[in-house]
């Protein structure tokens, strides 16, 4: 685990990194050219707000982004169950989750352990990089709670350039919170490191993200008579604590240990392009034509399951495959991915109006699995529950990919901007696999301002994770022959500036869904699951009073299999207003609601979440409020929320999933500064 020293060592490299920075950018101001020309010098003014950029997978293409900033609705910086308008979560700040948005929810991962922990990882998905004019550091602390429930998470975001051509950035996460129940407890720290160089021939980018989370794993509170009625399990006393109720897990935790590293490398082929004056060069620039990428990736990845009380055990789980004195169940999965692409760059000739390129790309994945570190005493062999018929897997396992891709993209165009991805699977379990994206945006002026509409559409035909096929731990045991799984999805969305408006619609169909069932096992429905979605953002304001609003309407063909909430509402009323000249205050109440549905439950063991059974449990049509004052004086924000201020008013029905309530009432407060040099 990593300890105390090196968070400190973390947080002095994210303060230190900006001052010598500063340094380089102090002693280049007023003589600083621009990255595609030799002799012309512009003003660095034009580029102090700066960019950010993310990148695709797996050339490095860049995505336009936005630069983090800590501004509207910083109070929800540490409520767990507002990491979206819909989100099942076993509670805790850093806790395991799960999107109910289904149209915002994650593709499952290779590894699916890590799906639970989507909100909280660093991960390629979310890795930005950053142009900046000044380098800057954002460090942010929140806490709340009492002496036993208290959490704390602290967080540092660095950006910075060394020069127009070269850029740095480095990030930490620490999150150490007890829990408002029992067994809840978790320890989450993550780090991060990015670079980029981008010259006039070579460009390249790198990450390096680790992550360490350790959260103990309670299986949910053993009677809901405890918060629904805590008079009848408590001889007439109505108040309880909440540390006092008794839970199905006292000693069992989930660790997620992994790193990731990336870099892609691109060589431009092109020429100089001269401008004269009276006879003599003033300025070159260089025009690139195309070039040549390579990219690598490489994974480490590590799920380990630990109970220490096999009585609990026995009584939680019907199966004991490996060991009947309690359970060590470890997973690995290390991933190398290899990619060699050619690329035509938009823009060269006026004529040539959208890039192109065309990759290979091999991946190669080794899985180690529970078996090979959790030996089997011979003497109770015969004790422990057999495997299920038909049922082996090996001890260690590796598979071999080879997958073609192209991109079609237009990023450049006031008007109109569109990109189209293909892949195809040519080698090992992906063999046949297909994957079309594509998206068009369009603005047009109307009533003096610029509308923007967009859509896309995505057709995937594609082989399931190894481990959704093969998997042993001693709990749980599979081995299945899924057919790939095909999905058909078309959206669009509305932007109306000057309505403060946005409307979404779309549908996808899917075909061979994977699911895990009520016996928390991996499953497929061989028939056709259909999802429509439809969304209203809708922002109204009144001089000082705003009233921002979210409404998310959702169907599912089949709740048993794909339950969701139907309608979803974020609303938020606040005042927003400046005072004393330089204080800018935000004031307000916000409410997070969802209609009743048959909610998903989770299995500890494999850390999924999972489809009930017969007479499931229903959660949902509970207001869950915050009452909450945020502030930002120059370069400092911060905030004091009551959050759940409405406990006990209108229900007591405050589940998040079967057997896991929210999180009571509670004061927190959070601080951020912005280090800018």
């Amino acid at each position: 685990m990593f300890g105390i020293k090196r968070l400190l060592h973390i947080i002095l490299l994210l303060a230190v990194i900006p001052a010598v920075s500063a340094q380089q950018n102090a002693s280049r101001r007023g003589n600083t050219s621009p990255s595609t020309n030799r002799n012309q010098k512009t003003s660095p003014d034009s580029v102090r707000e700066g960019t950010a950029w993310t990148l695709t997978f797996p050339l490095g293409d860049h995505i336009e982004s936005a630069i983090d900033t800590i501004t509207y609705n910083y109070q929800r910086f540490n409520i767990p169950i507002l990491q979206s308008d819909a989100y099942t979560t076993t509670g805790n700040l850093g806790a395991e989750g799960i999107n109910m948005i289904f149209f915002e929810r994650p593709e499952r991962k290779p590894f699916f352990f890590k799906d639970a922990l989507n909100a909280w990882l660093y991960q390629f998905d979310n890795q930005k990089f950053y142009n900046v004019y000044v380098p800057s550091t954002v460090l942010q602390y929140g806490f709340g709670g009492s002496k036993y429930t208290r959490h704390d998470r602290l967080k540092g975001d660095f950006m910075g350039n060394v020069n127009r051509r070269i850029g740095i950035g480095a990030k930490m996460d620490y999150i150490y919170s007890r829990g408002a129940y029992e067994g809840q407890a978790d320890k989450d720290f993550s780090f991060g490191f990015s670079f980029y160089y981008n010259g006039d021939r070579y460009e390249t980018q790198a990450f390096f993200n680790r992550v360490h989370f350790l959260n103990k794993e309670n299986g949910g509170i053993t009677n809901d008579l405890y918060i629904t009625d805590p008079a009848q399990v408590q001889a007439g006393v109505t108040s309880v604590d909440t540390k006092s109720i008794p839970i199905n897990l006292s000693d069992a935790h989930s660790k997620i240990t992994g790193d990731e590293f990336f870099m892609t490398h691109a060589y431009k082929l092109g020429y100089w392009n001269a401008e004269f004056e009276n006879d003599s060069i003033v300025s070159e620039t260089f025009v690139p034509l195309a070039k040549i990428i390579y990219s690598f990736d490489l994974q480490h990845s590590r799920h380990l399951f630990l109970n220490s009380n096999p009585t609990q055990g026995k009584e939680f789980w019907k199966n004991n495959f490996l060991s009947n004195e309690g359970t060590d169940d470890n997973t690995y999965l290390n991933m190398m991915t290899n990619t060699i692409g050619i690329e035509m760059i938009e823009g060269f000739r006026k004529w040539v109006r959208f890039g192109l390129s065309a990759y290979v790309s091999y991946q190669i994945q080794k899985y180690r699995q529970a078996s090979f570190y959790t030996p089997i005493n011979p003497e109770e062999a015969e004790l422990l529950t057999p495997l299920p018929e038909g049922v082996y897997v090996p001890e260690s396992n590796t598979r071999n990919f080879l997958w073609v891709g192209g991109r079609l993209q237009k990023d450049k165009g006031a008007h109109m901007r569109y990109s189209a991805d293909v892949k195809f699977g040519l080698v090992g379990d992906v063999v046949g696999d297909l994957e079309l994206n594509g998206n068009i945006t369009t603005k047009f002026k109307l009533m003096g301002d610029s509308v923007r509409i967009a859509a896309d559409g995505q057709f995937s035909n594609r082989a399931q994770p190894y481990l959704l096929q093969q998997f042993i731990s001693n709990h749980f045991a599979w081995n299945n022959d899924f057919g790939k799984t095909r999905r058909y999805k078309i959206a669009g969305n509305l932007l109306i500036p000057w309505t403060r408006t946005t409307l979404s619609a779309g549908v996808e169909n899917i075909q061979n869904y994977v699911y895990f069932n009520s016996e928390a096992l991996p499953a497929q429905f061989n028939g056709n699951i259909q999802v429509f979605s439809a969304s209203l953002k809708q922002e109204l304001k009144a001089g000082i009073l705003h009233w921002d609003n979210s409404i998310y309407y959702q169907k599912s063909s089949n709740n048993d299999i794909l339950p969701l909430p139907e309608l979803t509402l974020y609303s938020n009323l606040y005042l927003k207003f400046i005072a004393f000249r330089v204080l800018k205050l935000q004031i307000g109440v916000d409410v997070d609601y969802y209609t009743s549905f048959k909610s998903l439950n989770y299995q500890p063991a494999t850390m999924s979440f999972h489809v009930q059974g017969e007479d499931p449990i229903k959660v949902g049509n509970y207001p869950f409020c915050n009452a909450y004052i945020t502030a930002r004086l120059y370069k400092t924000r911060f905030y004091i929320l009551m959050s759940h201020v409405n406990q006990g008013w209108f229900s007591k029905n405050m589940f998040l999933m079967p057997h896991y309530p929210m999180n009571p009432r509670r004061l927190e407060f959070g601080l951020s500064v912005d280090f800018a040099n």
